[in-house]
């Protein structure tokens, strides 16, 4: 039998399950005999007032200029025309491209012409970070985005630095850089590369039947070469090219740069831009503000339904990876919950979706500490933060993204991660999904083990020996962030069901 309740602390909803109950939810776990563990539901149509650290931004939004195409200069180095400008990364697309018969990972592909760098004093005056080369203009979305091969342009003040790049239509990528001389026992480095408005001589050539039908990007620059390979599956993938040009990368706004391009030859089409060339464009003369900064977290109630709830109104937004050196890189936004610990069955569920995801992000949900989780440390072993269990969503890139179980005390000594690529996959694509989290102690001989579901697809982590007696409290439910930095994700979850005492 079920007992409904009305309101229990301060605007929050819940149905009260007893022990008998909760065995037939789905995914769910029995309780032990007093019964004091429920399960609280929250649909989100109205704000729960659930408790809040820094996730709205403070600062005003940063302003973003767009300003390239066709140009009737001559900083490439070639007679007046050329194409290029000014470029900001930043979350909104921004390309100038020209139209080209559609061709997937399975066409050969080349690309080569003559590029200028801007120099500047300072990282915002340098290159910024751009893409020129092949894409797909209707999936353009984040970094790295779907059906992509390309050179990455990254201003570094007076110099710069020069990736290759490419991202299938599954959100799997690989990348490179022209590297310089690695010295004896050290990582290879990265080589800088004078901007100073120099002119430099690059190269693309795809070869699909290299590396045993695999697949290699060659690169070159000036007498530079870099030979790639991709990764082992990914041209099976797939990915389809229908433009090549010059697009922004697409993560938060940053500081831009002028590049300039000319003398281009694409599958054996020539431009010297003597004239305009009326190519294809988007957003790519233009001024504007956002909040879309790193590490500027942006996520709450919403009135929303991009998770596919009952009805309108669930939880989300924008969220970056923390850094737990300095208090205001944390961020959460929890329910309040009376203790819960390792020595119970917990379980939480609901919708989520994933409508956008940069390379290098991280996006936490689950039980978490309201002090252990937010801890200011100098610490930077690990980006799981004390005191947490629940469901990462994260890379790496060369696989997309994951959804996937992790852990770790409160004390932070221990911790566990799934790993491997069996784990359940989930695309920024804006679909829809149902996921769950169940932790069982008496599972794995009595060590817990942890499973998390998306739309029926399991995953489970066993906790190894001394885990449990370590101790991990919870008293919050909702989204943490990371303790190591980087990149962001639009998520939001709907429908949500989660134990609570």
């Amino acid at each position: 039998m079920t007992r409904i309740a009305g309101w229990c602390g301060r605007n929050f909803r819940v149905v009260l399950l007893p022990v008998m109950a909760l065995a037939a939810v789905p995914g769910g776990l029995g309780l032990p005999a007093q019964g004091q563990d429920t399960l609280r539901r929250e649909s989100f149509d109205r704000d729960p007032g659930w408790e809040a650290h820094n996730n709205r931004p403070t600062q005003p939004a940063r302003a973003v200029r767009q300003d390239f195409g066709f140009s009737t200069t001559s900083h490439a180095g070639g007679e007046r025309g050329e194409i290029g400008g000014f470029i900001t990364p930043a979350a909104e697309p921004a390309w100038y491209a020209a139209r080209i018969r559609e061709v997937t990972l399975n066409d050969r592909l080349t690309a080569s012409g003559r590029v200028t760098i801007a120099s500047g004093g300072n990282l915002d005056d340098g290159a910024g970070n751009t893409l020129l080369g092949f894409f797909q203009a209707r999936t353009l979305n984040e970094w790295r985005t779907p059906n992509t091969l390309a050179l990455r342009l990254n201003g570094r003040g007076d110099v710069f630095h020069a990736h290759v790049e490419y991202c299938t239509r599954k959100w799997r990528a690989g990348g490179d850089f022209f590297a310089g001389a690695t010295p004896p026992g050290g990582r290879r480095p990265i080589q800088d590369i004078p901007a100073r408005g120099s002119t430099h001589r690059w190269s693309l050539r795809y070869e699909p039947g290299e590396n045993n039908g695999g697949g290699v990007i060659h690169a070159t620059l000036d007498d530079r070469t870099l030979a790639m390979p991709l990764d082992p599956g990914h041209r099976a993938d797939g990915a389809l090219f229908d433009h090549f040009g010059l697009l922004n990368v697409m993560k938060s706004a940053d500081g831009g740069g002028s590049l300039w391009v000319d003398d281009l030859e694409v599958n054996g089409t020539r431009w010297n831009f003597e004239r305009d060339p009326q190519w294809e464009r988007s957003r790519n003369r233009a001024a504007y503000r956002t909040q879309n900064v790193r590490p500027w977290f942006n996520y709450g109630h919403s009135p929303t339904r991009h998770a596919g709830g009952k009805r309108a109104g669930e939880l989300g937004g924008l969220l970056f990876r923390g850094d737990c050196r300095y208090p205001d890189r944390l961020s959460a936004l929890g329910d309040r919950l009376q203790p819960l610990d390792l020595n119970r069955p917990l379980h939480a569920g609901g919708r989520v979706v994933l409508r956008r995801g940069v390379t290098d992000s991280t996006v936490l949900f689950g039980f978490y500490h309201s002090q252990h989780s937010l801890a200011v440390n100098p610490s930077q072993v690990s980006g799981v933060p004390g005191g947490f269990l629940g469901v990462a969503i994260e890379g790496p890139s060369r696989e997309g993204f994951f959804l996937y179980p992790l852990a770790r005390t409160g004390d932070g000594a221990h911790q566990v991660i799934a790993g491997g690529n069996d784990r359940p996959r989930i695309y920024p694509d804006g679909r829809s999904h149902a996921w769950t989290l169940d932790y069982d102690p008496n599972a794995a001989a009595g060590l817990g083990r942890i499973r998390v579901t998306l739309d029926g697809q399991s995953h489970l982590l066993e906790l190894p020996a001394g885990y449990r007696t370590a101790g991990a409290g919870f008293d919050r439910f909702g989204f943490v962030t990371t303790w190591i930095d980087g990149n962001g994700q639009l998520v939001y979850l709907d429908d949500l069901v989660y134990t609570c005492r």
